[in-house]
């Protein structure tokens, strides 16, 4: 049995408040949404039944938006009762995921979009490989707490021997 890289489907985000996370994510990050805010009740519905699978009962009701990159990655949005933000929104020692990445080869520009949404910018926006490669990135959190990355160009160009080389380079 040979191994092979499969697909990124989507992630879940939790958010203290649905609509404005859908306007965030569709108006400062582009993102499209292709289903609408949704309430989702603990019952015996489908979906009802693999929430509690998931979650355990007593959940009792949440809101669901879902939306897509330009990439076909989707973004779930939740809204759960009683959610709250943690002392530390990168508690990177934590096991579990501690980010996510988007690509945007305007850095600066989306980072000051993200800011003047109520965003937050974790640092300076940094070259990866100052003087050989064109590639930036920076950490970003958005107006809910979900800290993540943009990143100026691919993940396995940034990554990869020789992806960029002036034309000419041996």
């Amino acid at each position: 049995m040979s191994a092979y890289p499969r697909s990124f489907s989507h992630i879940g985000l939790s958010v203290p408040d649905l609509d404005k996370a859908v306007k965030f994510y569709t108006k400062v990050m582009g993102f499209y949404l292709i289903m609408s805010a949704t309430e989702v009740a603990e019952d015996d519905s489908a979906i009802g039944r693999m929430c509690t699978d998931v979650l355990g009962a007593g959940w009792k009701k949440l809101r669901i938006a879902h939306l897509a990159t330009s990439d076909r990655i989707g973004i779930e949005l939740f809204e759960f009762e009683g959610n709250y933000a943690p002392d530390n929104n990168l508690d990177y020692r934590r096991h579990g995921t501690f980010h996510f990445c988007i690509q945007d080869p305007d850095v600066e520009g989306l980072t000051e979009k993200i800011v003047a949404a109520g965003g937050k910018q974790r640092m300076p926006v940094r070259e990866y490989f100052p003087g050989e490669k064109p590639y930036r990135m920076v950490y970003v959190e958005d107006p809910f707490g979900n800290v993540f990355e943009i990143y100026s160009h691919s993940y396995e160009l940034t990554y990869s021997s020789g992806a960029y080389q002036e034309e000419g380079a041996v």
